[in-house]
Parts: structure tokens; C-alpha cells; sequence
């Protein structure tokens, strides 16, 4: 009895000290200026939240080409070895490495005394002869001399003129001459050297135009190639060069199954060498207007595709047709015009309608 009232006692208020139960914990509320702004978090963040950050081009028109792409090399629009025609001692060189030459320049002379000492005695007896023959005209119009002897000294002089001509052909045959303007090689003879006719002196190109030649598969052979525009890169420079299809060798190669061709490229300026590899492509269609999006706009679903435009602010995504690509433009045919603003980053977040913030790109 005296334990249940020392236990329950103090409890129940009989001895005037009654123990209070403990009370729950209750979270204060915030004050208005703590935690949020009048109006409330909500409708704020929430618009804040649906904004997305895109990045977009502009849709311009541009220029487009279709074409055959395959290699080639350059080659000079002329060039030739300078040999002598005849064999003998080079006794004048009248040219220096890698200059420019004309038509009809001397290069090298080849010894011709022999040949100028028996032109000389053929001129003696030609004006002998022809002393001879006017005297003899003026006896054969008396009946002085037979027509017989007459003729005879008309053949011996037509003889002499003949020995003439052919001793001045062959002294010119010493002289190697330039045979058309171009640039000169190495010097590969000396004052003194004695050359053959297979002996090469130097070379000459004329590379103020190009010969562009390459080969296609023969599956092109029906296309209407002769005087299409080629575009091609040679190594050293980032310039894209043009040349244009002059002819076409029809005849198709069996083991390659290919045809040749040749495209005349104006090097004027002569920063292209002959000899020079290139990339190229000959140009079967071409179009200024043609407009392309960069290939990562490029939405592709079942049987069509789509890229997102961007209209009054919000992300539209419109069905578009594809034509030609590149490594990092697609051609579109149908479905946006020049000036529509491609969204070209965030596509996997983006929704129909949904409000972006756009960053335009080039």
C-alpha cells in the first residue's frame, strides 16, 4: 500500500506536485521573409524550370555539288627532252637552269665548221655556175651552143642549189632550239661534251595549263561528262581548284573496268607543278539556293525525318526531306525555307511546344 502511493502519488496530484506529460515537438513555420518570396516558390521556379538552353543555326541558301568523286594526277599541257638531232661536240651553252624560254631560242650549239667550210665552196661553184649559165643563155639564143650543153649546166647548177639548201638544213640541225615557250630542267651537258642523238641535254615543260587525267568506273560511261566542271585539291594548299573535262578517252580498260578522261586546269599563275597528285570531283549537278542544316539536327524516325524549328519562341519539330549529305551538312529539299532557326542541341529534351532560350550559332 505505502509503495502504490509513492508511485501513483505524485501522478495523481496528492501531493501538489502533478508530473507533466511531455509534449510534442511542433515545427515553427517560417516567416514570410525566410523562406520564400511573396507569391510563392511554386509558379516561379517551375516556369524557370521548363526554359531550356538550346543552341541553333540559321537555315541559309547555299551552294551545293553533286558529283563523281575519285584521283588523279597533273600533268603538263607540254613537255618534251631537248636531245640534238645529230651527233658532235657542244661548243656553245646558251641557257640557264629553270629559266623561262621562247619558241625558236637557242640552247646549245653543236660544232659545224665541216658542214660551214663545204657551204661555203657549194656558194663559190653556185656563183660560177650561175655566171656560166647566163653566158651560155646568151650563146643558145644565137645558136652558138647546142641545147644539149645548155641543159646539161642548167642541171648542174640546179645541183649545187640543192647541195645549198641541204648544207644549210644540216647546220641547222646543230642548233637545238627551243620547240615552244616554256620552263627549262637541269642543264645535263657542258661546253665540250659530245652528245648523241639519245643524249639528253635538259626539259621543257610548258605548265601555264594543266592536264588533269584520271579514270571513273564505267558505269558512267552514258553520262554527259565531256565539259563538266571538276573541283579538285592538290597537296600544300587548302584552296579548292577548278578545272573543266576536255576529253574522254571512250575505250574501257579491262582490268579496271574504268574510262579515262582529262579536265584543262589554267595555271597562269603557276602555283600548281605537273607531277602533282589530286583529289577531286567531277560535278554532275550543282545548285546555288540549296539549303542545308547541320547533320546533328537531324531527328530520324520510322519512315521520315524531322528537326525541331524554332517558331514564336517555342521548339515545333517539322517533317523535312533529306536529300544529299555531307560529312557535316544534310541537304534539305522540302520542309524549311531560308531564314527558320534549326535547333541544333538538346533534342533529347525537348518537347512540342515547350518554350527555349536559343543561342545562335554559326
Amino acid at each position: 500500500m505505502v509503495l502504490a502511493l509513492g508511485f501513483f502519488g505524485p501522478r495523481m496530484g496528492l501531493f501538489g506536485n502533478k508530473v507533466s506529460e511531455p509534449k510534442e515537438k511542433t515545427a515553427a513555420a517560417p516567416s514570410q521573409g525566410q523562406g520564400q518570396r511573396p507569391g510563392g516558390q511554386g509558379q516561379g521556379g517551375q516556369q524557370g524550370a521548363n526554359v531550356l538552353p538550346v543552341t541553333a543555326s540559321i537555315a541559309k541558301p547555299s551552294y551545293i555539288s553533286n558529283g563523281i568523286r575519285t584521283v588523279g594526277t597533273l600533268h603538263a599541257n607540254e613537255e618534251v627532252d631537248i636531245v640534238s638531232k645529230v651527233a658532235g661536240k657542244v661548243t656553245g651553252v646558251f641557257f640557264k637552269e629553270g629559266s623561262t624560254v621562247k619558241k625558236g631560242d637557242l640552247l646549245v650549239k653543236i660544232y659545224d665548221e665541216d658542214l660551214q667550210a663545204q657551204l661555203r665552196r657549194s656558194q663559190i661553184q653556185e656563183k660560177m655556175l650561175s655566171e656560166k649559165l647566163e653566158r651560155q643563155r646568151v650563146l643558145l639564143s644565137k645558136d652558138a651552143v647546142s641545147r644539149e650543153a645548155f641543159d646539161q649546166l642548167q642541171t648542174d647548177y640546179n645541183v649545187i642549189l640543192a647541195d645549198i639548201n641541204l648544207l644549210k638544213v644540216r647546220i641547222a640541225e646543230t642548233e637545238v632550239r627551243s620547240p615552244f615557250d616554256g620552263v627549262l630542267g637541269f642543264r645535263l651537258v657542258s661546253e665540250g661534251t659530245y652528245v648523241q642523238p639519245s643524249v639528253k641535254i635538259t626539259h621543257l615543260i610548258d605548265h601555264s595549263k594543266l592536264k588533269l587525267e584520271f579514270a571513273i568506273p564505267e558505269k558512267y560511261i552514258a553520262q554527259p561528262l565531256m565539259g563538266k566542271k571538276v573541283s579538285f585539291f592538290a597537296e600544300g594548299y587548302d584552296d579548292e581548284f577548278f578545272a573543266r573535262v576536255y576529253v574522254i578517252d571512250y575505250r574501257v580498260d579491262e582490268a579496271t573496268h574504268s574510262i579515262g578522261l582529262r579536265a584543262l586546269y589554267d595555271n597562269s599563275d603557276f602555283r600548281l607543278a605537273p607531277g602533282m597528285f589530286a583529289s577531286l570531283t567531277v560535278i554532275t549537278d550543282e545548285r546555288n539556293n540549296a539549303i542545308q542544316v547541320p547533320s546533328e539536327a537531324i531527328v530520324p524516325e520510322m519512315n521520315e525525318k524531322r528537326v525541331w524549328v524554332l517558331r514564336n519562341g517555342k521548339a515545333v519539330l517539322t517533317p523535312v526531306t533529306a536529300g544529299n549529305r555531307t560529312e557535316t551538312l544534310v541537304e534539305v529539299l522540302s520542309g524549311i525555307s531560308a531564314g527558320d532557326t534549326i535547333i541544333t542541341s538538346g533534342l533529347m529534351q525537348l518537347r512540342p511546344n515547350m518554350t527555349v532560350r536559343v543561342n545562335i550559332t554559326d
